[in-house]
């Protein structure tokens, strides 16, 4: 079995799309461990929150956490919406989709991002993590983040 994803970033300023981006992303150590537990024990946390930050260093295999989570003005690690979706065979994909509509007084330089099973910034797992040339969002901008996840 192999794990492949890829997010997917669409920036909005006034309406008007700004950016968009795709690429693939680095699956954690303990992501994988998360995914072997669930086929070993049929139970763990889903994971179904999108995280942004603003650290460019590059993502490792031992990430836990992103190096600079944004917490504030829009920009807060978030609950998706999930659902399956067909990649090769029918519901082989799940698909996370949020968009974060930013309420910042200055801006942000995006530039990384990550998979978790838990809201809070001081708990759960991460399951990936990806960095990236930033997008830079100010007040009123929306990012829909798209994240897929392709079990082959």
């Amino acid at each position: 079995m192999k794990l492949t994803g890829h997010f997917h970033f669409e920036h909005f300023r006034d309406g008007a799309k700004l950016d968009d981006r795709d690429f693939s992303n680095l699956i954690v150590n303990g992501g994988f461990a998360e995914v072997a537990g669930f086929i070993v024990f049929g139970s763990t946390a889903p994971f179904t929150y999108i995280a942004i930050g603003t650290d460019t260093q590059s993502a490792a295999t031992t990430d836990i956490s992103l190096y600079a989570e944004l917490t504030t003005g829009g920009a807060a690690r978030a609950l998706a919406t999930a659902s399956r979706v067909t990649t090769d065979v029918a519901d082989d994909t799940a698909q996370l989709v949020k968009t974060f509509t930013f309420t910042t007084s200055s801006s942000y330089d995006i530039s990384e991002a990550a998979i978790f099973n838990a809201v809070t910034t001081s708990s759960g797992t991460m399951l990936c993590r990806q960095t990236f040339t930033p997008i830079t969002v100010v007040s009123a901008d929306t990012l829909q983040v798209t994240y897929r996840l392709d079990i082959d």
